[in-house]
């Protein structure tokens, strides 16, 4: 039978083995494109969303030349704030309610 001192250590060596695998992931850059790489998208390893890149074509596929780039990059900041802001209030919305499940002092890497 384990006693508590090696659960302890086995304890704390997962606890620094799951820190590194997220520092890991925060690291990671994970790209999709849609519509023939009209858009593309950049996330961390963590699925936060980082940035976003539109092509003219995906603004106005008719007329892609009509399109300016400050326009682009524009859409682009907004698209881009936008979405930090909600992924900023989901993350806030789920620590709150994990903070009624988890007990006080336990951390768990990525969840606060």
């Amino acid at each position: 039978m384990m006693n508590f001192a090696n659960m302890l250590k086995q304890a704390q060596q997962m606890q620094a083995k799951l820190q590194t695998i997220q520092k890991d992931l925060a690291n990671v850059e994970i790209t999709a494109q849609a519509g023939d790489g009209a858009v593309t998208v950049i996330c961390d390893g963590h699925g936060k969303f980082k940035s976003i890149k539109l092509t003219k074509e995906a603004i106005n596929a008719e007329n892609p030349s009509a399109v300016d780039n400050e326009t682009i990059e524009m859409l682009e900041d907004l698209i881009t704030t936008a979405m930090n802001q909600a992924t900023k209030e989901a993350a806030e919305k789920m620590q709150n309610k994990m903070k009624g499940v988890v007990p006080a002092g336990i951390n768990i890497p990525g969840l606060f």
